[in-house]
C-alpha cells in the first residue's frame, strides 16, 4: 500500500474517532448515556456483521477460541464503552479524549498480568509511572470529595480505559482466527444485548432518537465512528502493524480537543494538556525499542513509493 494512501487512512481514523467524543457530548442532551451507546453498537453490529457475511464463509463463530474472543470483545471492549458515555455527562468531550492516551500504557499494564511473554524494563516501569502522574494532572482528584461531578465523571473515563484496554489483552490471548470484521460485529452484538440490558435495569426509559441532532449523533457513532473506522483499523493493523497503528491515540484528543473547542465551546485547561504530554512521554519510554525499530523501517524505500 501506497504511503501517501496510509496515512489518509491515519488522519480519517483519527478524524473520524476525534469527532466521536463531541458527538457523545451532543447526543447526550437528548438521550441517556447507556441507551445511546447501546443504539451505537446495533446499528455498528449489523453492518459488521454483514460485511463478514458477505467477505467470507466463515462468518460466524464456532471455534472455542473465537467465542471467547466475541465475549471478551463484548463484555470489555464494547460494554465497557458505557462508562464513556456516563462520564461525558460530566467531562468535555476533548478532556475524555485526551485520557485515551493511556490506554497503550493501560495494556502493557493488564498483559503483564495476563501474558507471560511480556516484560518491562526499568526505563518501561519509568513510562507507566509517568502514565499515571499524566493521568493525574488531568484528572486532578479531590481527595476530600471524591464524589464531586467532575472527579467521579473522569474516574468513569478512567475505567473505559481499563476496560478496553483489558479487552484487548483478552482478545489477543484468545488467538481468534474469525474473519476481523466479523468478529468486530459478533463483539458489537453481544456488548449491545449487554448494554440494552444494563440500560432496562438502571430505570432508562426506552425511547428513539427524535431530535435531529440527536438522530445525526447516533448514525454518525453507529456507521462512521464505529463500523468504517473499524474496517480502516483493520486495514491499517494489517498493513502497518500494531504499535504503528496504536499511534492514532495520540492523535485523536489533537482532533476531538479542536473540535470541542471551536464547536462546543469547551475549555481545555494548561494542566490537561501538560497531563496528555506527560502520557505520551511515558508512552515513548515504555515503547522505546519498537519506536526506534519503526523509526529504522520508515526510512527505508518501500516499494511503489
Amino acid at each position: 500500500m501506497r504511503t501517501r494512501l496510509v496515512v489518509g487512512l491515519f488522519a480519517l481514523l483519527a478524524t473520524l474517532w476525534g469527532l466521536s467524543f463531541p458527538a457523545i457530548t451532543v447526543g447526550l442532551e437528548s438521550l441517556d448515556p447507556v441507551l445511546f451507546a447501546s443504539f451505537r453498537y446495533d446499528i455498528a453490529a449489523v453492518l459488521l456483521v454483514g460485511y463478514g457475511v458477505v467477505r467470507t464463509a466463515d462468518w460466524y463463530p464456532t471455534a472455542r477460541n473465537d467465542l471467547a474472543a466475541v465475549v471478551a470483545g463484548g463484555v470489555f471492549l464494547v460494554a465497557g464503552n458505557a462508562l464513556l458515555f456516563v462520564g461525558q455527562q460530566t467531562v468535555p468531550s476533548g478532556v475524555a479524549a485526551v485520557m485515551q492516551s493511556l490506554v497503550p500504557i493501560a495494556t502493557t499494564l493488564w498483559a503483564l498480568g495476563i501474558l507471560p511473554e511480556e516484560r518491562v524494563s526499568a526505563v518501561g516501569a519509568v513510562g507507566i509511572l509517568l502514565g499515571f502522574l499524566g493521568v493525574a494532572l488531568i484528572v486532578r482528584p479531590d481527595p476530600d470529595n471524591l464524589l464531586a461531578t467532575g472527579t467521579l465523571g473522569r474516574l468513569l473515563v478512567l475505567g473505559q480505559v481499563a476496560s478496553v484496554a483489558l479487552g484487548g489483552v483478552l482478545v489477543q490471548r484468545s488467538r481468534p482466527t474469525l474473519d476481523r470484521a466479523a468478529l468486530s460485529g459478533w463483539s458489537m452484538a453481544v456488548g449491545a444485548v449487554l448494554l440494552h440490558g444494563t440500560s432496562v435495569a438502571l430505570g432508562e426509559p426506552f425511547t428513539l432518537p427524535a431530535a435531529p441532532t440527536a438522530v445525526g449523533a447516533v448514525v454518525y457513532l453507529g456507521v462512521f465512528a464505529t463500523a468504517v473506522a473499524f474496517f480502516i483499523y483493520y486495514t491499517l493493523l494489517e498493513v502497518q502493524g500494531a504499535l504503528e497503528t496504536s499511534l492514532v491515540a495520540y492523535l485523536v484528543p489533537v482532533v476531538a480537543t479542536v473540535a470541542g473547542v471551536f464547536i462546543l465551546d469547551e475549555q481545555i485547561t494548561a494542566l490537561t494538556l501538560a497531563g496528555f504530554g506527560v502520557v505520551f512521554l511515558g508512552f515513548v519510554l515504555l515503547k522505546r525499542r519498537a519506536l526506534a525499530e519503526l523509526v529504522l523501517e520508515s526510512s527505508e524505500p518501500a516499494v511503489g513509493d
